[in-house]
């Protein structure tokens, strides 16, 4: 099960291409001819090979990234993308989805839900074991949320729907020696008391916890140590199809088929994953060097690797949407909760606006897109089509407005240098932090730059160039003076409730923006009236409406997701409904086609 706040995405820099000059002609130079957008319905999500399978083999997975992964292979800490594609292939996760993301009972454990008591009781599945042999038990389902709720814990999912488990709060703070909310039955059973019942629980909210821990591989390493422990880094302990059999640091993961799978040894003997830079991937995936390239591949090169006669391009909406942020605050860390900054530069609501409105984000998602990517015009994708508002106008490219609303909130040029400054009359320099990437993303963002410049801003890139990716959100995270505004990606995953992202308590919360209206917003969304299906619509309605217009953080696109697969992959599927995951799929040849 994924959910929001569970997977952070690349920021947008990576997955954007130069707009020439803009006015723009067509990538091919044919000026005034329209060019051709993808029809992205077309796109299958299911490879069609169905050629004879051989027996075993090892899947090459290329994990496009321009820096190294992190490397922290336990759930509860780990923070990207390129881990959790990782972990994907380990998964701990109790939880499958059906129709609508809703949690389904298949998996590993299954809820019921008590919704006048506001109690979750958990059922694992029996006689399952994990790939040390270990039985799986109740205490692995409730040491995650020791994990999380430890004074010392490390990570960022302490947070306002965590803290929503009767007891979590108080044994967090030291005050009590157990969360009084959660209980062991018997082995295999767990019940989980909750200050309040949403529909969120459904979906894996409500501070419900979607993964399993292995206690007996854990419980003697203190919790601030876990990020550090070969428990985490090197020889994790796991319930998925596949073992992590071998680590070169931040390169590549080996990986080998779980005997204990609860769902029947996997058909793969071996998955190798190496990281390949975005620069290289289609020349690899040509060459045959890979089967399959992930977390997706970037939408603004489809055009490289679309006619190659050895691949299959599957496609699907993501659950994700890119995004400009800009810093208003800080994150209190002691006391868990987003604390904003009054004299922040850019706590002045028509200024955010201003540069929304001055971004031709169009003209970029029409001619280098292809139509793979659409301009975002709410921080719900369309996918979740109960609650996402397609009335929303969002920030359409509008030079005029841009600087009708600098005028009006009093940035004037006043010296005659072509930029404007402050509404005291200083000098006002907004600082851009992008994740460096492919030699394209320099140019990318000095074409948003110069959009700013349009209208008068002067935006400079923090520390002067783009940064590595791991260093970027450490800065962002960090709160780092010199970050004014940024550009990245959330990943949805299948839970739409925004808590987890933009609550006061939400670490992730990387705008620092937190007020008694967009609280109560939050709240009404999980609450026990939105039971009522019309009313979360109506919530989740007006909480798109007050973030659209208060602009803290702005969408930018809508995305359809990339998998180029090898034609000698057989059962690779990407329908979100899809019962099957890696250990159905099959090879039908020795080394990948050419």
């Amino acid at each position: 099960m994924n959910k929001k706040n569970w997977l952070l995405l690349t920021v947008l820099a990576a997955i954007m291409l130069v707009l020439a000059a803009c006015g723009g002609g067509d990538k091919s130079g044919e000026k005034g001819k329209e060019k051709e957008q993808v029809d992205t319905s077309k796109f299958p999500l299911e490879v069609t090979n169905k050629d004879e399978a051989i027996k075993g083999g090892t899947l090459k997975v290329a994990l496009s990234s321009d820096a190294p992964f992190k490397g922290l292979f336990l759930y509860e800490v780990y923070e990207d993308a390129y881990d959790a594609e990782i972990l994907s292939y380990t998964s701990n996760s109790l939880y499958p989805t059906k129709e609508d993301f809703l949690l389904d009972d298949d998996g590993l454990a299954k809820i019921d839900v008590d919704e006048k008591a506001k109690k979750v009781k958990i059922t694992l599945k029996k006689d399952v074991k994990w790939s040390d042999d270990q039985p799986f038990t109740s205490e692995d389902v409730i040491y995650p949320y020791y994990i999380i709720g430890d004074k010392d814990y490390t990570g960022v999912r302490y947070d306002t729907d965590f803290q929503n488990i009767v007891g979590a709060k108080e044994y967090h703070d030291g005050k009590a020696k157990d969360i009084k909310g959660i209980k062991k039955i018997d082995d295999h059973t767990v019940e989980i008391s909750f200050k309040k019942i949403s529909p969120a629980i459904y979906s894996g909210g409500d501070g419900l916890w979607g993964y399993a821990a292995p206690k007996h591989q854990l419980k003697d390493i203190a919790v601030k140590d876990l990020e550090k422990s070969e428990a985490v880094r090197k020889n994790p302990v796991t319930l998925g199809a596949f073992v992590i059999n071998k680590i070169v640091k931040g390169e590549s993961v080996e990986m080998v088929a779980n005997k204990n799978f609860y769902k029947g040894q996997p058909k793969l003997d071996k998955v190798v994953i190496e990281v390949v830079p975005s620069a290289s991937m289609a020349a690899a995936l040509k060459a045959g060097k890979y089967d399959v390239a992930v977390p997706n591949y970037p939408a603004n090169d489809y055009g490289s690797i679309k006619d190659f006669k050895n691949i299959e391009i599957l496609g699907r909406p993501e659950l994700a949407y890119s995004y400009i942020g800009f810093k208003l605050g800080k994150y209190d860390k002691q006391k868990s909760e987003v604390v904003m900054d009054e004299n922040a530069k850019m706590n002045d609501k028509s200024l955010r606006q201003a540069m929304a409105y001055a971004m031709n984000i169009e003209e970029v998602a029409k001619v280098y897109y292809d139509g793979l990517r659409t301009r975002a015009n709410s921080l719900i994708p369309p996918v979740f089509s109960s609650f996402y508002d397609d009335s929303l106008k969002g920030y359409n490219f509008d030079k005029k407005k841009a600087e009708s609303l600098l005028e009006e909130a009093g940035y004037k040029d006043k010296d005659g240098d072509g930029f404007r400054e402050d509404k005291d009359g200083k000098p006002l320099t907004i600082k851009l932090a992008g994740m460096s990437g492919s030699d394209k993303d320099e140019k990318i963002v000095q074409f948003y730059i110069q959009n700013w410049k349009d209208v008068g801003l002067k935006v400079e890139l923090s520390t002067g160039r783009l940064i590595e990716f791991n260093s970027f959100y450490d800065k962002v995270k960090a709160d780092d003076k010199e970050i004014d505004m940024y550009m990245a990606a959330w990943g949805t995953g299948t839970n739409p409730s925004p808590m987890g992202l933009y609550s006061k308590n939400a670490e992730f919360n990387y705008s620092r923006y937190t007020s008694p209206e967009l609280e109560g917003l939050l709240n009404d969304i999980d609450s026990a009236e939105s039971l009522d299906p019309a009313h979360r619509g109506e919530a989740f309605r007006k909480w798109q409406e007050f973030m659209s217009e208060n602009a803290n953080v702005v969408p930018m696109y809508f995305r359809t997701e990339l998998i180029p697969v090898n034609k000698r992959v057989k059962n690779w599927s990407v329908d979100y409904l899809s019962k099957d995951g890696v250990e159905k799929v099959e090879l039908t040849a020795e080394d990948p086609i050419k």
